[in-house]
């Protein structure tokens, strides 16, 4: 999983790309970068390991400046973790120009499609990243086949598969395209002049989320198309190059956990779903007996609005008793289990003498390994509640992601392995539910729309189609 971001026709836009990165820095917290078409015309790139307020530092952006800028945010999930496989990539095309792209998705024939430029067109690549790959490609139908860069776009679009919601610089003009089935979520702002300091009066701005554009002062205006690809030139409207879609596959479990709840995607509201969750889940859930020592909790953040859902269902006593320290990222992302483990231990802590001889339905996201919470049962446990029910917001992760987020392999994930009641002695909890897949047909507006192969093995490629890279070397 990572985030993009796109600023066109905005006086220093190296600036606003860094806002929407750091808006957006919970899509990744490895490395960060951007790319920016200068004044001289030139396509300048920097990058570095660590957080964007780290690396995208303002002595660095000033030597960064320009009207049209992109920029990413890296959680490793194809390549090894280092500074050589974080994005944006620039390539040098034949004519001089320079070309920069940047990606959020997993490409599943990365591996073919990369032999094939390699070994059959003599193509070098720097990186083992999907985005390098798809910029290549591009470079390729349009330094080889000599088609302009719009068509060579579309022609590498209809090569890929798997997920890619992609943004892009050629020469002074930007670029944005989605997968036809559309499996990550991308936004399209527009900036307007108020009348009151330096801001043009009209810019462009993508990103993966929309909760980015309240920070830059942008209106969301939409999402991209299902395999749309859109251009943005001077003085011209923003144009639809082409539009290429096949059935929409959008990834439930951004909804679920990964976008931030005041994200609006695949026309949902993000807090809202989790909250319809939380709902749904304590409707269909009738084995718990209330009283004034029964509390509803939430595993923070991802999972609070499903712990507030559930709790206004059933009218129960909402409360945060765990405290998280956000000054430690996401877990899930992190690339190993050890920093994992430590990063449960540095986030969280029970409040003092909150759980002391409560029933605590503990409610989370999701389980994925269990080990995280495990640990926060048992925390939860040694502070003193007599009863840990736990409720989860999505059903059972049963299979790998190979569109863009780090899912184990299946011999990794506790509920590809364990039954619900071995899952339940495991993290030594009272009960345990999920909230199954067919619930979500009155969750959502477009159930049809989702993809839910991590939990119903459903995937809309065969796995024949996978020449992915081996999951993931850090």
């Amino acid at each position: 999983m990572c985030g993009i971001a796109g600023v066109f026709n905005v006086a220093n836009a190296q600036n606003l790309v860094a806002n929407i990165l750091f808006s957006i820095q919970h899509r990744g917290q490895e490395s960060c970068g951007i790319s920016v078409r200068t004044e001289s015309g030139n396509v300048l790139t920097y990058k570095g390991m660590g957080l964007v307020k780290h690396v995208l530092l303002p002595q660095i952006l000033e030597k960064y400046s320009g009207k049209i800028a992109i920029g990413h945010v890296r959680y490793p999930t194809a390549g090894k973790s280092n500074v050589v496989n974080s994005q944006p990539h620039s390539i040098e095309l034949a004519e001089g120009a320079h070309m920069s792209v940047c990606s959020n998705g997993d490409i599943i024939n990365y591996s073919e499609l990369r032999n094939e430029l390699e070994t059959e067109h003599g193509f070098t690549f720097k990186s083992d990243n999907d985005g390098e790959l798809i910029g290549r490609l591009i470079a390729f139908h349009h330094v080889v086949h000599k088609k302009p860069i719009a068509e060579a776009i579309f022609e590498t679009q209809q090569q890929l598969k798997g997920a890619f919601s992609t943004v892009l610089i050629y020469r002074d003009t930007m670029y944005g395209f989605r997968d036809p089935h559309a499996f990550r979520p991308f936004s399209i702002g527009h900036i307007s002049w108020d009348g009151e300091g330096e801001m043009p009066s009209e810019g462009t701005v993508f990103a993966s989320e929309s909760c980015a554009f309240g920070i830059v002062g942008a209106r969301h205006v939409r999402d991209l198309e299902p395999g749309e690809i859109v251009k943005l030139e001077k003085s011209k409207p923003m144009s639809v190059v082409k539009i290429s879609p096949k059935k929409r596959q959008h990834c439930v479990f951004e909804l679920i956990y990964f976008s931030r709840p005041d994200s609006e995607l695949f026309d949902e509201y993000v807090y809202d779903v989790r909250n319809k969750i939380g709902a749904t889940l304590a409707r269909m859930d009738n084995d718990i007996p209330a009283g004034d020592d029964l509390v509803v909790i939430s595993v923070p953040d991802s999972s609070n609005f499903v712990a507030l859902g559930y709790a206004e269902e059933k009218k129960v006593r909402f409360d945060m008793g765990l405290l998280r320290n956000h000054y430690v990222g996401r877990t899930f992302t992190r690339p190993d289990q050890a920093q994992r483990d430590e990063g449960v231990r540095q986030k969280f802590n029970p409040l003092p003498g909150f759980f002391k001889g409560k029933r605590v339905i503990l409610v989370d996201d999701s389980i994925v390994r269990g080990t995280t919470l495990k640990k926060i049962v048992s925390m939860v446990r040694g502070a003193g509640a007599k009863e840990i029910h736990v409720r989860i917001g999505s059903p059972r992760v049963i299979g790998s992601c190979y569109y863009g987020i780090d899912t184990p392999t299946s011999n990794e994930l506790i509920a590809a392995q364990k039954s619900l009641e071995e899952i339940t002695a495991y993290l030594k909890a009272d009960s345990l539910k999920y909230t199954p897949v067919d619930a979500f047909q009155s969750i959502l507006k477009h159930f049809n729309r989702y993809c839910f192969a991590c939990f119903n093995l459903d995937y809309i490629y065969q796995p024949a189609d996978f020449s992915i890279p081996t999951k993931r070397v850090n």
